[in-house]
């Protein structure tokens, strides 16, 4: 068991001041784990949504829910939406006797009776799987080779970890997506998936994949605002400045999760994972998601102009705006981008984070990190 301390405060920390706390992740990333630790499973206050039993006892919710007192757990909650009405008149009772913790492997956009019938009463707590800070340093080659899905993480072999990820691709394709009303055949989500694994770290052209597949264009782009929906992809919004230069406008997409792109790629080893084509894109990956995990931003873009100049993650935080390039080599230093950057976005500071092992400045303004520091307890930019 691997200890989640950041994560279980801050949901403590929702809870002492929310009436409903949601749980939001990927199946599989350690949401119920995370319940148990608030309510017992045997209690009468859990209620798991793929248990027959829970689902029966909620076939009356207003019944079963209303007499309640103290936390309670309802996970897998987009197996039944029509909860969020019951819950919204739930919440509004004073005295309050009961707060709800309720799970649910989708974002709001998805779950939309969520965001329409508990607006103002609920406060949203996102997972994902297994960070680098949470599993240490010493683990980090593991890490990015199996992802951070704690049974691909912990598995006892490559092999093991392998198998279990591709169970996880099936089951999701096959029976989770259909849930949220996704009719689209199973087969047909994997090519574009697999598609998506190779365009991983680029910016965003949905004219090439609805060619290949065979599909329209604002097909393609409904099944990437789907895959983002369940928190398999990350849309990197670009950042817009106001300069007198062509910006690129549209999103870079990446892996949320390195174990599964290298699933998608049929990468095995760590060996396999150097020799690949996409290694360093799947680097650049890993890192920017360990990045955001770690800091926690405000908000998170990349930056590119038609010129050349780009950055790979603009940060805002705390009211500044911090940037961050991912460098796979030695020693990096000043590039004439980074000045760009810089100058352009008018940043308070830019870190450059690197494989190597020694942290160094190469301005007031940038400083090189080591990747290892990502693990680190409290860490900041």
């Amino acid at each position: 068991m691997i200890s989640r301390p950041t994560l279980t405060t801050a949901i403590q920390t929702a809870l002492d001041r929310s009436r409903i706390v949601t749980l939001l992740g990927p199946r599989q990333s350690g949401k119920t784990t995370l319940a148990r630790r608030f309510v017992s499973p045997e209690s009468s206050n859990y209620f798991d949504l793929e248990d027959p039993i829970s689902l029966a006892q909620l076939d009356e919710p207003m019944i079963a829910l209303r007499h309640l007192t103290g936390l309670v757990v309802i996970d897998e909650v987009q197996r039944r939406p029509e909860l969020f009405p019951i819950l919204r008149v739930l919440a509004d009772r004073d005295p309050l006797p009961a707060r709800f913790l309720i799970l649910g492997s989708a974002s709001p956009a998805l779950l939309k009776q969520s965001s329409e019938s508990l607006a103002g009463r609920m406060e949203t707590v996102t997972i994902g799987g297994l960070s680098l800070g949470e599993i240490g340093a010493e683990g980090f080659e593991r890490h990015w080779l199996r992802g951070g899905f704690p049974l691909s993480f912990l598995a006892d072999s490559d092999n093991d970890s392998m198998a279990w990820r591709k169970n996880f691709i099936q089951a999701l394709l096959e029976r989770d997506l259909p849930q949220f009303g996704i009719g689209t055949p199973a087969p047909t989500l994997y090519r574009f998936w697999s598609m998506l694994a190779h365009y991983h770290g680029q910016i965003w052209n949905a004219a090439e994949p609805a060619r290949s597949i065979g599909i329209s264009e604002s097909s393609t782009r409904r099944y990437l605002d789907l895959m983002e929906g369940v928190f398999m992809i990350r849309q990197l919004k670009p950042w817009h400045e106001n300069l007198k230069k062509r910006q690129v406008k549209s999103p870079k997409i990446y892996f949320r999760d390195s174990g599964l792109l290298h699933q998608m790629l049929g990468i095995r080893t760590m060996v396999d994972l150097l020799r690949h084509p996409k290694y360093g894109a799947s680097w650049e990956g890993y890192v920017i998601e360990e990045t955001i995990k770690a800091t926690q931003p405000d908000d998170a873009y990349f930056w590119a102009t038609h010129g050349g100049a780009e950055l790979d993650l603009l940060l805002f935080k705390d009211g500044r705006r911090l940037g961050v390039e991912v460098k796979r080599m030695d020693a990096p230093r000043v590039t004439p981008s980074i000045r760009t950057a810089m100058e352009d976005l008018g940043l308070d500071h830019l870190t450059v984070i690197y494989p190597g092992e020694r942290r160094y400045r190469l301005s007031d303004q940038v400083e090189v990190l080591p990747m290892a520091e990502l693990a680190r307890d409290g860490f900041r930019l």
